[in-house]
């Protein structure tokens, strides 16, 4: 079992740790979730690979008795937009083959979401907010609905809802909550990480200037992104990599006049232990073993950027999927326990119970 971070006592202060399950706003009840059944993962049954599969299998049906309505290009590289164009567009039949793809998926995302459920930690779930790529699509957002609606018809009375910002961002915006507000006074924007398989996203996160509870209207002023992918560094270079891009938007805030904090919140694939290290998870990030005892991500951040705006650098680390759940608080403080599904690569989850503190001000 991860070695999960103690909870305070009732009535405690969250504690400054990275991984942290108790923060400021919000107490985190699971994540990074293994569920299995006697297939393998559960959560296999819900990315990007699955619905390309379900895709395939349709297209595969219709070339039987003629030609396949979505063209010679393979299923693998057909683009969102591609997908998107077809399903919109004048021909019917096309639209209709990925609308037999939407609702395979849709069936198979609602039995994963009934597994998850019955986990003891996820039992009082009151909302699903489902983030990551295949969120930001029509089909995505046909699919998210659809999973809803055979949940309802199988008796199963819960919400599941696109999250409110584009994934990429709520990838940066959730770090705001990883640490209480009051670290922010007199600043206006944060550095924040987002590290996955394929890209590694940076981006400088302001934090509004209306005064809105919670950072209801926090955004991305810059962001960057690499596509580590193409490239396939070394973890030495991946990292070396990642603080010119945080120097670069830092450098690009101070002159705009935009004063960032001496923060930088990180959102990472796998278990994240309070010293900062990967207990396990990290398997497809780049160039090297990142869950090795000898090496600490936020240390090596704050080494090869020390300073920011003449103040020592701070990091905070979590869980990719927790951080883009943390995006949502502001818009869920009408139920009291929760949870992000992330569909991409994999599929992330996070389950959440708020605090007193959420309730707006």
């Amino acid at each position: 079992m991860a070695k999960r971070n103690p909870e305070p006592r009732d009535g405690a202060s969250a504690p400054l740790a990275h991984g942290a399950m108790v923060l400021p706003l919000v107490t985190i009840d699971d994540y990074n979730n293994e569920l299995r059944d006697k297939n393998g993962f559960v959560g296999d049954n819900a990315n990007k690979k699955t619905f390309q599969q379900k895709l395939e299998d349709w297209r595969k049906h219709v070339r039987k008795f003629g030609d396949d309505p979505l063209g010679k290009v393979e299923t693998t590289k057909l683009s969102k937009k591609k997908i998107e164009s077809l399903l919109k567009g004048d021909d019917m039949e096309a639209a209709a083959l990925i609308m037999g793809a939407v609702e395979d998926f849709a069936q198979d995302f609602a039995e994963v979401i009934k597994k998850f459920l019955k986990d003891e930690r996820w039992s009082k779930t009151e909302r699903i907010v489902v983030g990551g790529g295949f969120r930001q699509s029509r089909f995505g957002e046909l699919t998210i609905a659809r999973t809803m609606v055979l949940l309802k018809a199988a008796g199963i009375d819960i919400e599941v809802i696109p999250i409110v910002h584009h994934p990429d961002e709520a990838g940066l915006i959730g770090s705001v909550h990883l640490m209480p507000s009051w670290m922010f006074k007199g600043y206006e924007a944060m550095l924040a990480v987002d590290i996955g398989g394929t890209n590694v996203r940076a981006g400088v996160v302001e934090f509004g200037k209306e005064k809105k509870p919670h950072f209801a209207d926090a955004s991305v002023w810059e962001s960057t992104i690499w596509r580590h992918a193409d490239d396939e560094p070394s973890r030495s270079a991946t990292i070396e990599r990642l603080a010119a891009m945080l120097q670069e938007l830092i450098d690009k805030a101070e002159k705009a006049n935009l004063k960032p904090a001496p923060i930088i919140g990180i959102g990472c694939p796998g278990i994240i232990n309070a010293d900062g290290s990967i207990e396990r998870g990290g398997q497809n990030l780049p160039g090297g073993n990142w869950e090795s005892d000898s090496f600490n991500l936020p240390a090596a951040l704050m080494k090869a950027i020390p300073v920011i705006g003449g103040h020592s650098t701070f990091v905070m680390m979590h869980n990719d999927a927790v951080v883009q759940g943390l995006s949502q608080i502001p818009f869920i403080d009408d139920v009291s326990t929760w949870a992000v599904l992330t569909i991409g690569t994999g599929l992330g989850n996070a389950h959440f119970t708020n605090r007193e503190g959420m309730k707006a001000r």
